[in-house]
C-alpha cells in the first residue's frame, strides 16, 4: 500500500474548538503543556497524526499520513501560530457557529493566504448551539469570497454529538488526493519548531521536512549558526524510521548539540527557528530582496513604510528586520512592492520561499511576501539594474529559466555550483536550464561558470585589441607575453580559467601561441622603418668589403 505524507494546520479564533476538533479527528489531545490544560486554551503548537484512506477514485490508491499542527488562536500567540504553518499542504479553518468570523479568524485567514495555502476545509464547530445553520454557513462563505480559498467546503461539526467528524475526514481525503507529491529536490530543510532534551538520548528537534529526505547517520548542519552534527535516529509520530521523507513530521536525535533555551543562537546550539539542512546548501544571509503583498482586507493594520522595524516570520523563525521599499514610501492595502529586508541576524531562506511580516509590537499582521534573492547585497539596492533583475523574476517566480536569465543579465556570469544552491529548483532542472542558455547562444560555459555571451565577446575583443596594440608598438617582437595579458584580463573577467579559455578560442582563428607569447598568424617580427633602413645600409657596406669591416664610428 502506498503511503503519502502531508501536513495539515488548524487556524481560527481562540476558543472556537480547534484542539477539541483535532482530538475528535485523531484521538490525540494536542494540548501538551500543563499551562494549556489549566487555562483551557492552546498556547504553543500541538501535534497529532491522522491516517486517512485515499478515495476510491484516487490514483494511486493507498493511505495518507497527515501530520496535524494545532495552532493557538489567541492574539498574544500569533507568532507561535505562524511558526507552525510554514510548510503545510492543507488548512483546517475552524469557525464557531455561535461566534462566527472573529478578529483572529480574519488574521489567521490572511496569514494562510500570504503563505500561499490554496487548499483547505472549513469546520463550522459548535453547530448544535445555533438555530439557523444555513445563515451561519452563508456568513462564512461570504468571508471567503474573492480569495484563493473561496471554494473551501464548509462542514458543520459538533464534537459533542460527533456530527460532521467523518465528513471532515472525507473532505480532507478528497482534497489530498489532488495534491501533487512532494518534490524531492535533494535539498532537505527541517525548520525546527520544538527542541528539547531527553535523559539518555540527548537533544531532539522536531519539524516539518521539506525539499528532500534525511537519513539515519547523515551529517547535517544547523543554519544559520553553521553548527554541525550527525543524525543518530529519526522518528515520525513516535515511530522509528530509517529515512524521513519530505512532507512529513520528523523528529531528529542530534546528541552533538545543546538545546538553545535562551535563544542565543550560539555555536553547537539548536532551537526554534533554526533550520537543519545539509552543508553544501550555503549559509545564512543578513539581507533578502523580496516582493511584498498587502491584502485588500488589511485596512485595520498599520501601513508598511520605508525604514519600518518589523518581525519577519519565515519557517518557524521570528527575525527582526528593517524594510527598505523600492520606488514607494509606503505599501497600502491591495498593493505590491519590491523591497529589501535588512535583518539583525542571518536567516536561512531560499528564493521562492514565502514569509509574513508583523509589526514590531507584535499586534498586527502587516503583509506577506516572497523571497526573490536569498543572498542580496545592500549596496546599490535601488539601482536600475537591480530593479530590472527583481522585476524580471517577479513576473514568474517559479520559472527557473526566468531566474537564470535575470541572474545572468544582472551579474554577467553565473557560478554554476552556487547560482541555484538556495532555490527551489533541483540540480537536474538547473543543468537543463544552463544547457538551454548555451544552446541559444545566451551564455558560454567557462570551467564552472556560465558567462553572458555579450560579456564573453567583449572580453575576447579586448584581448584582440591588446595583442594588436602590442604588435603596433613593438613590431620587432614576436608578441605580448601571456602573463602580462592575463593580469589585465583577469580584472575584466574574474573567472578561474577564463583567460586560458579565451586564448584557446582566439587561437582557433588568426592567432597562434608561441611558447609564453601569443601573436597574429600574419605578424612577423620586423624592425621599425628607420632601423630597417639603417640595417640595410650596414648590410650593403659589409657585403661590399666582407673582409674589411667598417669601424664602429662608420657603422654608427
Amino acid at each position: 500500500m502506498t503511503t503519502r505524507h502531508f501536513i495539515l494546520a488548524t487556524a481560527g479564533h481562540v476558543d472556537h474548538g480547534k484542539s477539541a476538533l483535532v482530538k475528535a479527528l485523531t484521538g490525540t489531545d494536542p494540548d501538551r503543556l500543563p499551562e494549556e490544560k489549566a487555562r483551557g486554551i492552546t498556547i504553543d503548537l500541538g501535534f497529532a497524526e491522522l491516517l486517512l484512506a485515499s478515495p476510491t477514485q484516487a490514483n494511486p490508491p493507498g493511505q495518507y499520513q497527515v501530520g496535524i499542527v494545532d495552532v493557538p488562536g489567541h492574539e498574544d500567540f500569533v507568532k507561535n501560530m505562524v511558526a507552525g504553518i510554514g510548510s503545510i499542504d492543507v488548512a483546517l479553518l475552524v469557525v464557531a457557529a455561535d461566534d462566527g468570523w472573529m478578529p483572529q479568524t480574519e488574521e489567521h485567514f490572511q496569514i494562510l493566504n500570504y503563505l500561499g495555502v490554496k487548499r483547505g476545509v472549513v469546520a463550522l464547530t459548535k453547530i448544535d448551539l445555533v438555530h439557523n445553520e444555513q445563515l451561519a454557513i452563508g456568513a462564512v462563505r461570504k468571508k471567503l469570497e474573492g480569495t484563493p480559498l473561496a471554494t473551501m467546503p464548509i462542514i458543520p461539526t459538533s464534537v459533542v454529538s460527533r456530527r460532521g467528524i467523518m465528513d471532515v475526514k472525507t473532505a480532507l481525503a478528497g482534497i489530498l488526493s489532488t495534491v501533487p507529491p512532494h518534490a524531492d529536490i535533494s535539498k532537505p530543510r527541517l525548520s525546527v519548531d520544538r527542541a528539547f532534551s531527553l535523559k539518555g538520548i540527548g537533544t531532539v528537534v522536531t519539524g516539518t521536512l521539506s525539499g528532500g529526505a534525511m537519513k539515519r547517520g547523515q551529517a547535517i548542519v544547523v543554519q544559520p549558526s553553521g553548527s554541525v552534527a550527525r543524525v543518530r535516529t529519526l522518528q515520525t509520530h513516535s515511530k522509528e524510521i530509517e529515512v524521513g521523507w519530505p512532507g512529513s513530521r520528523v523528529a531528529l536525535n542530534l546528541p552533538d548539540l545543546q538545546v538553545d533555551r535562551e535563544h542565543t543562537h550560539g555555536p553547537s546550539m539548536v532551537g526554534r527557528g533554526d533550520v537543519v539542512t545539509l552543508a553544501d546548501l550555503g549559509g545564512g544571509s543578513n539581507t533578502l530582496e523580496v516582493l511584498l503583498e498587502c491584502s485588500v482586507r488589511a485596512e485595520a493594520s498599520p501601513l508598511v513604510k520605508d525604514g519600518l522595524q518589523v518581525h519577519v516570520h519565515h519557517g518557524s523563525g521570528d527575525f527582526a528586520a528593517k524594510v527598505a521599499l523600492m520606488g514607494i514610501k509606503e505599501l497600502r492595502p491591495g498593493e505590491r512592492a519590491l523591497a529589501q529586508l535588512r535583518l539583525d541576524r542571518p536567516i536561512f531562506a531560499f528564493t521562492g520561499d514565502r514569509f509574513v511580516l508583523r509589526d514590531w509590537p507584535a499586534q498586527h499582521t502587516l503583509c506577506g511576501g516572497t523571497v526573490l534573492d536569498a543572498d542580496a547585497k545592500r549596496k546599490g539596492f535601488r539601482s536600475a539594474g537591480r530593479e530590472m533583475f527583481l522585476g524580471a523574476i517577479v513576473r514568474n517566480v517559479g520559472d527557473p529559466a526566468v531566474y537564470a536569465s535575470a541572474l545572468l543579465e544582472r551579474d554577467g556570469m553565473i557560478h554554476l555550483a552556487a547560482a541555484f544552491q538556495k532555490t527551489l529548483f533541483s540540480q537536474t532542472v538547473a543543468e537543463h536550464v544552463i544547457q538551454d542558455l548555451v544552446k541559444r547562444g545566451t551564455g558560454v560555459i567557462v570551467g564552472t561558470v556560465l558567462v553572458k555571451h555579450a560579456r564573453w565577446q567583449q572580453s575576447k575583443e579586448q584581448l584582440l585589441k591588446s595583442i594588436d596594440a602590442y604588435h603596433a608598438a613593438h613590431p620587432e617582437q614576436l608578441g605580448p607575453k601571456l602573463a602580462d595579458l592575463r593580469g589585465t584580463m583577469d580584472k575584466d573577467l574574474p573567472v578561474v580559467g577564463a583567460f586560458d579559455a579565451l586564448v584557446v578560442e582566439v587561437c582557433k582563428n588568426d592567432f597562434v601561441r608561441s611558447g609564453a607569447q601569443i601573436r597574429r598568424t600574419t605578424h612577423r617580427a620586423a624592425l621599425p622603418q628607420r632601423l630597417a633602413a639603417a640595417g640595410e645600409r650596414i648590410r650593403r657596406t659589409l657585403a661590399t668589403k666582407p673582409m674589411e669591416p667598417p669601424s664602429r664610428k662608420e657603422l654608427a
